[in-house]
Order: C-alpha cells, then sequence, then structure tokens
C-alpha cells in the first residue's frame, strides 16, 4: 500500500496519507497541507494520484491551491516544484480542450493552459519543461510551425531530452515528414529503452505510412505486450488486416475493432471503421448512430472527412441524393484537398450527375482524375459527361486513354463505339468488334444492342452478308429463321395487291393453330426490323415483308413497320396503297414527321400540290421546325410551284422562288447539304430552268 508522510511542523511527528484511500474531498487533504507547510512535491504526489484514479475535480483543486499567490509568496524560494505544478495544470487545460467538441469552450481551456505556461516561464524562462508542454499546446492547437520552434529550443540544449524528441516526432509526422519522425522515435527509445508503450506506438504509425507493413504490425504488436488494452494499437493491427482483403484477415480485423470499441467506445477511428463495415451489410442505422457519435467527438479534420463520407454513402444508397451531396461536400471541405482524400469528390460528382448537375459533376470528376489520372471508371464517367455537354472531342480522348490503359475494359469500347458511330463509322465499328470479343472472352454474353450496332455498320458499309450473320446471332432462335430458311413459305405479293394484303397477318394466326409459338420479345424488334430491312435492300420483298407484318402482329404500333411496307408499295408504284399504310402510321402517332414527309411526297406525286403544302407544314410543325427533311421539301414545293407549266403568275412565281430561297437557307444554314445548296446555287443563278424534280431522300 503506497503512502505519503507529512511532516507535522514543529515536531517529529508525521501525516501518514494511504495513496489509495485518498478522501472524496479534497479541502480535508488541502487544510492538512497547507497548514502543515508541507513540501509542493508532496502537493504534486496527491494531485497526480487523485488523477491516477480519475478525480479530475480533486486533481484540479490541489494544483490551483498549490499555484495560488499565497503559495508562491510562502515557497518564493521553490522554483522546479511551482514551475512543475504550473506545467501540470497547463497540460490538463490543454488536454480538455483538446477533446472538447465545442469552440468557445475549447478556446477558453487553451487560454487557461497558455496561461498557466506563461506564468511557468516567468519564474525560469529557460525551463524545459515548460518549452515541452508549450510544444504539446502548440501542437493540439495545430499550429505545427510554432510547435517545431519549442521543441527545438530543448532539442538545442539537450539532444537527448525525451519528451522533446516524442514533440519533434509528432510535428514531423504531422507535416508528412513520416522517415524524420521514424528516426526521431527510434531515437527517444535508444535512450530511455522504458518508454511508454504510446512511443512504440509512433513508430508503428510511421511505418504504417511508409508502407512498411510488416514491421508496423510488429510495433504494434509490441504495444499490446506492453498495454494490453491500448486503442490505438488495436486500430492499428485492425486497419492492416482489413486491407489485405483476404476474408479470414478481415474478420480478425473486424474482431479487433469491436474490441477497440468494447474498450473505448469513444474513438473516432473505430466508429468510422465500425460505421464502414455495416455500411457493406445494408445496416444504415447503425452507420449513421456510429459516425455521427465520431463527428460528436473529434475534431481531427481527416477523421470528420471520414465520418461525413460514411453518412454520405449511407445516404446515397437509400437515394437521398439532397443528404448525400451535403455531407460528401462536408467531407471534401474537411479533406482539404483532394490529394488527401479523394472518394467524396467522386461521390458528389456521382450525385451532382444524377440530379442533372453536369458542370459541378464534371468539376470533381476532374478533380478525382487529377489524383488518379489512370482510373477508367473516371475516364467513362467524364466521357459520358463530355458527351452530354456536346464536347465531342473531349470526350473521345477521356474514352480512347480508358481504352488504352485498361485493353480489357469492355464497357470503355461500348462507351467509345456509341460515341464514335455518328462521326466515324470505321472506328466505331472497330470499339463494338473488341467489346464483342472481350465479353465473348470474358464469358458474357455480348448485348443484344452491341450486336445490333455492328449489323447495322456493316449494313452501311454495304456489308451485307456480315449484317445479316449478325442480326441472326443477335436475333436468336425464332420463326424468322423459318421465313429467311423458306421453311415457312412467304406469300408473294401480287401485282392488284390491295392495303389488307399489305397488312395481312393472318398466316401468323394460322401457324399458331398448327402449334407454333410466335415469340417476339420487344427487345429484339429493332433487330428484326433491321433485318427486314436488310433483306428488302437485297430485293427479299416477300420475306422482309412477312418480318414488318411479324412485327406489326405482336406490335400493331410499331410505326417504321408501316412506313416500309408503304416504302415497298411506293417502289412498286403502288401510290394510293402507299398512301394507305403511311396514313394507318399516322393513326398510331398524327406528329410523326417521318410519316408526314413520305405523305406529302405521295400526295405531289398524286398531283395533290394544296394537300402536299400543309402535309409538309404539319411535318416541320411536329419537330418545330428542326426536321431538316421538312423544311427542304416546303423549299422544293414552293421551288416548283414557280415553275409548273400553267399560265405563270410573275408575281406569285416570284413569291414562291423567294420562299423556297428562305427555306433552303435555313436548312444550309443548320447543315452542309448537298440538295440546299445546290437549289439555292439554282435560284441564285435562275438560268438552270431545265433542271429536273430532284430525287427526295426516302425514308431509311
Amino acid at each position: 500500500m503506497a503512502c505519503v508522510y507529512i511532516p507535522v511542523q514543529n515536531s517529529e511527528e508525521e501525516v501518514r496519507v494511504a495513496l489509495d484511500q485518498l478522501p472524496r474531498d479534497a479541502s480535508d487533504i488541502l487544510d492538512i497541507l497547507k497548514a502543515e507547510q508541507a513540501p509542493l512535491d508532496l502537493w504534486l504526489i496527491i494531485a497526480r494520484e487523485y488523477f491516477k484514479q480519475g478525480k479530475l475535480e480533486q486533481f484540479r483543486q490541489i494544483l490551483e491551491e498549490g499555484s495560488s499567490p499565497e503559495i508562491d509568496e510562502y515557497y518564493a524560494d521553490v522554483r522546479y516544484e511551482r514551475i512543475a505544478i504550473l506545467n501540470a495544470l497547463g497540460a490538463y487545460y490543454s488536454y480538455l480542450g483538446k477533446i472538447e467538441t465545442k469552440q468557445r469552450e475549447k478556446e477558453e481551456h487553451f487560454i487557461l493552459a497558455t496561461q498557466y505556461y506563461n506564468k511557468a516561464s516567468r519564474i525560469d524562462m529557460h525551463e524545459p519543461s515548460t518549452w515541452v508542454g508549450k510544444g504539446q499546446l502548440l501542437l493540439t492547437k495545430g499550429e505545427v510551425e510554432q510547435a517545431f520552434a519549442a521543441f527545438k529550443i530543448v532539442l538545442d540544449g539537450d539532444r537527448d531530452n525525451v519528451p522533446a524528441l516524442l514533440g519533434q516526432a509528432c510535428v514531423e509526422f504531422n507535416r508528412g515528414h513520416y522517415s524524420e519522425s521514424l528516426e526521431l522515435y527510434k531515437r527517444a527509445l535508444q535512450v530511455y529503452p522504458d518508454c511508454p508503450a504510446a512511443v512504440r506506438l509512433g513508430i508503428g504509425l510511421c511505418r504504417y505510412q511508409l508502407k512498411q507493413y510488416g514491421k508496423a504490425q510488429q510495433a504494434f504488436e509490441r504495444v499490446l505486450q506492453l498495454d494490453p488494452e491500448n486503442v490505438e494499437a488495436l486500430v492499428g493491427l485492425a486497419i492492416i488486416d482489413l486491407n489485405t482483403n483476404e476474408a479470414g484477415r478481415i474478420r480478425n480485423g473486424m474482431e479487433k475493432m469491436q474490441r477497440a470499441f468494447e474498450i473505448y467506445p469513444f474513438c473516432a477511428m473505430a466508429l468510422n471503421y465500425l460505421a464502414n463495415h455495416f455500411f457493406f451489410t445494408g445496416q444504415h442505422f447503425l452507420v449513421e448512430q456510429l459516425t455521427e457519435t465520431a463527428l460528436a467527438i473529434t475534431n481531427h479534420g481527416p477523421t470528420k472527412s471520414h465520418s461525413f463520407y460514411n453518412l454520405a454513402r449511407s445516404y446515397h444508397s437509400k437515394g437521398d441524393y439532397e443528404k448525400a451531396g451535403l455531407y460528401y461536400m462536408a467531407s471534401a471541405k474537411e479533406a482539404n484537398k483532394p490529394r488527401e482524400f479523394v472518394f467524396p469528390y467522386y461521390g458528389l460528382g456521382q450525385v451532382q450527375l444524377k440530379m442533372g448537375d453536369l458542370r459541378s459533376a464534371l468539376s470533381n470528376f476532374e478533380k478525382v482524375l487529377e489524383v488518379y489520372p489512370d482510373n477508367c471508371e473516371t475516364l467513362k464517367v467524364l466521357g459520358h459527361i463530355y458527351v452530354q455537354l456536346g464536347q465531342a472531342e473531349k470526350a473521345q480522348e477521356s474514352l480512347r486513354k480508358a481504352t488504352k490503359i485498361d485493353p480489357r475494359d469492355a464497357q470503355a469500347f461500348l462507351d467509345l463505339g456509341e460515341l464514335l458511330i455518328s462521326t466515324d463509322e470505321s472506328a466505331a465499328l472497330d470499339a463494338f468488334k473488341t467489346a464483342s470479343i472481350l465479353l465473348k472472352k470474358g464469358g458474357q454474353e455480348v448485348p443484344i444492342e452491341v450486336l445490333n450496332n455492328l449489323g447495322v455498320l456493316h449494313f452501311e458499309r454495304e456489308e451485307f452478308e456480315l449484317a445479316e450473320r449478325i442480326f441472326k446471332e443477335a436475333l436468336g432462335d425464332g420463326i424468322w429463321l423459318d421465313f429467311i430458311d423458306g421453311k415457312v413459305r412467304c406469300p408473294a405479293i401480287e401485282a392488284s395487291a390491295s392495303v389488307l394484303q399489305y397488312k395481312d397477318v393472318e398466316l401468323f394466326y394460322q401457324l399458331e393453330r398448327e402449334g407454333r409459338a410466335i415469340v417476339l420479345p420487344w427487345k429484339k424488334v429493332t433487330s428484326l426490323f433491321n433485318l427486314a430491312r436488310l433483306l428488302e435492300q437485297l430485293h427479299r420483298i416477300e420475306v422482309s415483308s412477312v418480318l414488318y407484318r411479324l412485327i406489326l402482329f405482336k406490335y400493331p404500333d410499331y410505326v417504321d413497320a408501316y412506313l416500309r411496307l408503304a416504302s415497298i408499295a411506293k417502289a412498286r408504284n403502288y401510290v394510293q396503297l402507299s398512301i394507305e399504310l403511311v396514313n394507318d402510321a399516322l393513326k398510331v402517332n398524327d406528329k410523326c414527321s417521318n410519316a408526314l414527309s413520305m405523305l406529302g411526297e405521295l400526295e405531289l406525286k398524286n398531283d395533290d400540290w394544296v394537300r402536299a403544302k400543309e402535309t409538309f407544314r404539319a411535318a416541320g410543325e411536329a419537330t418545330d421546325g428542326k426536321d431538316s427533311y421538312a423544311t427542304l421539301s416546303l423549299g422544293n414545293w414552293n421551288y416548283f410551284a414557280a415553275l409548273r407549266n400553267e399560265k405563270r403568275n410573275p408575281k406569285l412565281e416570284a413569291t414562291h422562288l423567294e420562299k423556297s430561297k428562305e427555306l433552303y437557307t435555313r436548312v444550309s444554314s443548320q447543315f452542309f447539304l448537298l440538295f440546299p445548296s445546290i437549289w439555292l446555287f439554282i435560284l441564285l443563278i435562275k438560268s438552270q430552268w431545265f433542271i429536273h424534280y430532284p430525287c427526295m431522300v426516302e425514308y431509311f
């Protein structure tokens, strides 16, 4: 049982005080200390014992009484003990400021700590322990350079001062100079081999930052040998285990985190890692509870950044994009620089992209790319954003870079192909081919959309056999193969065909009655339509007609199938029949500009000029004037209205020519098209009246 003995004044007697039985009321012991004018070192011993027992108020009460003016006056010649009491109070208030979460109270604690250290300096301005205390206070306040200067003053006088060495090691660690910090910790250990476990903890942290994970693990394990309940060492070992990505070690890591939490439920780092674990198990209530606790107990910027990030991810996964965005922004603000913690910038970019804020999303993903310039996912997202912002060249640059960095990323090639399909068909074809090969090599099914794009590109290059093979691959087995291969006869369309024969679906009902399944999933319709269009191009009209009717049998509102059947009828000069089929398409969608333009062309062919003009005008209005073909058709109408063989009215002729010029100019200003430029040229020279009626661009 440890005891101290307080000498009784003017006597040889002593008052025995058992340190494990100190009175609850510190006033009792203070009365004895003051009455007997006890040496100040006894005041310090008793105060320190109260602190060890967690009785902080009694600790403070004894030290504040021991630094009062009366004591100063009585013990004026006692310098070291007075300084020690003042430095102990400075350290105490530094600690209170460190753990305080409210800014105002934190500042008040720091002010008191500063006052006590300054008072100690007035007793002896060269006392090393005071400068060490000041350095620790400055480090706690985040004033790293001033802390460095304070510790340097001590080390300049005594290079082996262990507290100053440890303080300087902390400074270098905060500067990110981990090798220098490690050397200072090792030197402190050499000077004083019996250093507390925290010194080896510093060594472990330095080793970890230097990616020397094996030696870091050894250091943390040594800390636990000296202090089995050291929370920081447990957390360090847990993080090393978690980062191995091995199932067994991840399980061990989480067990260590849980143990650290049980020892001290207010370790913010342990709370963050536990929250991360519960995020992946979908327990969002625990994620939010743990991270909110972590935020309440820490003011460390990087730790708070991780806490805000955990909260943001939780809300993000639940679809609450507004809250997720706010927490991602808070995380990024605490991280200060993307290089320090880039994940919140990526998450924020995702949320902004989801909410349609393309410019802000672009800014955040570009910050991610600065940190990870070879990250394919970021490059692909940037490519997607550039496309939406109309920056095609930048989009191509991003996606091409992604394909070079990871030539096995099928999605990058797919995205590149989609981008190039309207500007560089050959490059688009190569990209889709590469993506298709990669998907097959990876044992994945090539999406029907990709096969369809490949088929269309081969079709446009007039590589018809390849196109047909790919369209068939996209479609797989089905009734269409029986029609193509001649296993089911395709009825010929007779010269006296009626609109009913062109739309006849009785064949399919007959096949169903015979037990044949007529199955056509919606996702295959586009590929079937394109295959039919290819067969039509190859003059296999009966087969293509049946396939168009098959689409209408399953999906009666598929407008494009009506228009192709109308085009087939028109090619055979069945104008009235073609008009009826186009009208069927317009019953489905009376604003379809392609159908209206085709109808206007057919009405012109029927010499129904007035109706054709109204139809072309309706086609333009259906797209708010954005359909260049409809505008061009109106221009043609006005031009040939001026050239009709009937008795000319010069005024009316001039009006039509002026109107056609206006319409051709409008189209020519939007696109570098051959037809409007030619007709505009004709109008300007006005001498080539023998030019034939222009070929209308047929609907494809």
